[in-house]
């Protein structure tokens, strides 16, 4: 009984220090999207909680629309880039210019 228990108490000390396993690509939530692609539904969400542009409940320009992308221009106000709101080369520069903000904040 005394083996039982030593072994038992031995295994749970090792399942507790093994390491955990690192975290899915999928798993990037809309304020840390590591692997969002741009234009995807996930960088949508993270620029437009970044910038606030939606009020968190739906109520807001649709994600890549014409009103979205303006609004966007407009948070940036002289950062917003200057190529053609929505194109990919904006959606490029949009992202460049909210991960250096982020890295800039922490």
């Amino acid at each position: 009984m005394r083996r039982l228990a030593t072994s038992l108490t031995l295994a749970l000390l090792l399942a507790a220090c093994s390491p955990s396993a690192p975290p899915s690509p999928q798993a990037a939530t809309p304020s840390s999207p590591a692997h969002a692609a741009l234009g995807s539904p996930q960088w949508y969400a993270w620029v437009d909680q970044t910038l606030g542009i939606g009020d968190g409940g739906g109520h807001g320009p649709d994600p890549g629309s014409d009103e979205w992308n303006r609004a966007v221009q407009q948070k940036l106000d002289q950062e917003a880039p200057q190529s053609t709101p929505g194109s990919p080369e904006w959606q490029q520069a949009v992202d460049a210019l909210l991960r250096a903000r982020t890295v800039a904040d922490q």
